[in-house]
């Protein structure tokens, strides 16, 4: 059973306590007061604890995005639409949007404690860097829902990497490829609420796999495998991505493949 299952189900044995479960609990109505459990960093998730891990990355992936929208101080109708068609990629079902709507607004409130939430949620992923990326790349997009990233929002977001212990030059990174994956301006400009990704020249397909035109095809081929792999929704899934965004890994292995074919096809194999 899935960890909404549980949750409605009752069974809160894997349940947060903290900011993360204080957030969920608000915005489903319950008031969950159970500790946080406290796992070891370098064994893989049992069943229960993967679910929990699910729950904290859901909570603070539409929390966090709440905080990023406010960023540059209003939140605008595009960022709005964003996070709603962010809802409508995963599929929610009318009870976990309606949750995913609150913890949006409760990011956005002036009591909202990102540090907490942060940490917490560090915490709970063990450092796994590609949740982490998935989690940063899910904000990001939402960040240039109207085409451009506020230099507030690129301040927060860095701010945020750094609490998560992924590095500037990892964000400079994931933001150059969700650039090329959308088309989107680097501080101006772009299409405005665009969540499907263009038709994009061999320029932007180097960019999505995070390198130069210059690499030999041995080092485009690694790039390649190692973006899969560390996108492949399975994997993300036994790490603790909840099953509601393996459609959002899904497209991203998608358009890494897209990039690659593009590649090789200018470079005639």
């Amino acid at each position: 059973m899935s960890w909404w299952g549980k949750l409605v189900g009752g069974a809160f044995g894997f349940m947060l306590g903290g900011p993360l479960g204080a957030l969920l609990g608000a915005a489903l109505g319950h008031n969950f007061d159970r500790g946080l459990k406290v796992l070891p960093d370098d064994i893989g998730l049992a069943e229960g604890d993967r679910e929990r891990v699910q729950m904290a990355f859901f909570t603070a992936t539409f929390a966090v995005m709440g905080r990023v929208a406010k960023a540059d101080g209003r939140v605008s109708p595009e960022e709005i639409r964003m996070a709603e068609q962010i809802m409508a990629q995963m599929s929610l079902d009318e009870a976990r949007r309606k949750a995913a709507i609150k913890l949006f607004q409760q990011g956005k409130a002036s009591d909202f404690d990102l540090d907490a939430v942060l940490e917490q949620f560090r915490r709970e992923c063990h450092g796994r860097r590609t949740l982490i990326a998935m989690f940063i790349e899910i904000q990001l997009q939402a960040a240039y829902a109207d085409g451009q990233l506020d230099r507030a929002e690129d301040r927060l977001l860095l701010d945020i990497c750094t609490r998560l212990g992924l590095s500037e030059f990892d964000y400079r990174r994931l933001e150059r490829m969700l650039r090329a994956r959308y088309g989107f301006g680097s501080r101006a400009g772009g299409q405005q609420g665009r969540a499907v990704p263009p038709k994009r020249g061999v320029a932007d397909a180097y960019q999505v796999l995070g390198v130069d035109r210059e690499a030999s095809d041995a080092e485009i081929k690694r790039a390649y495998r190692r973006l899969l792999s560390q996108h492949h929704p399975d994997k993300l899934v036994s790490k603790g991505l909840p099953e509601e965004m393996m459609k959002v890994a899904a497209q991203k292995t998608h358009e890494i493949r897209q990039a690659y074919e593009r590649i090789r096809e200018a470079r005639g194999h």
